[in-house]
């Protein structure tokens, strides 16, 4: 089963969890970089109250304007960025008892601003949750692949090319995705959809850094995994 997404910051927990339930995340980095998007921002929710949040942002400029690619998207202040996310971030989870788990996880993120890069540090804060959670997968990148196609064409040109059987489309991709070219590849389309209870009330607005430090790695991937299996099991996941 695969996922084709674009690198967000600390996702929300409604993307990871379709990354965690796909076998290969294919990271859609060559596609134009949207300021109003996920690629360089992600909304924190406070500790106690999901309902309060505020924005956390990483300048970025675009070297070839609009029509720049997420994977060339720089980073303004590199390190003036890094401290600036890492205060944020510990200001607003510190006092969680699933804070030094976190904290630890978190280290490579800081050394990916190094990169200059904003797709890097968004790729990377992804890849550090999803290790943490124990997620079994594997990470390709659409730029490395032989797919050149547009819109569904290249989803199931990607999926072909991953050697995988199963493209997991989320809900907004459902709208708008076409399911001949999967066909024609003989690959099924399978709908991700989560629940919309517990957990899952701020899940596809706030970042899912806020349902971790609540249930701790090994809460919130028992939660991620009970989507992976019946139907009926999706209320255990609330």
């Amino acid at each position: 089963m695969c996922a084709v997404h674009q690198p967000n910051l600390f996702p929300r927990l409604t993307t990871l969890a379709k990354l965690f339930a796909a076998d290969t995340w294919i990271v859609l980095d060559d596609v134009q970089f949207t300021r109003r998007d996920y690629q360089h921002r992600t909304r924190l929710a406070a500790l106690t109250d999901p309902d309060r949040t505020r924005w956390l942002s990483i300048p970025t400029r675009l070297p070839q304007g609009r029509q720049t690619a997420i994977r060339d998207a720089l980073i303004a202040d590199p390190a003036s960025a890094r401290r600036r996310t890492a205060a944020m971030i510990r200001q607003e989870y510190r006092t969680s008892p699933h804070w030094p788990a976190l904290q630890a996880a978190l280290e490579p993120v800081w050394a990916a601003f190094g990169t200059g890069r904003t797709a890097a540090v968004a790729e990377t804060s992804t890849r550090v949750l999803l290790d943490l959670l124990g997620w079994p997968g594997r990470v390709l990148t659409a730029s490395g692949l032989p797919a050149r196609l547009e819109r569904s064409e290249r989803l199931a040109a990607l999926t072909a090319a991953a050697g995988a059987g199963t493209y997991l489309c989320g809900t907004g991709g459902m709208t708008y995705l076409d399911p001949a070219p999967f066909t024609a590849r003989g690959i099924a389309v399978a709908p991700f959809l989560p629940p919309d209870a517990g957990i899952w009330t701020s899940a596809r607005c706030v970042t899912s850094l806020w349902a971790l430090v609540h249930l701790g790695p090994g809460g919130l991937s028992a939660r991620l995994q009970a989507l992976t299996g019946a139907p009926d099991s999706l209320e255990s996941a609330a």
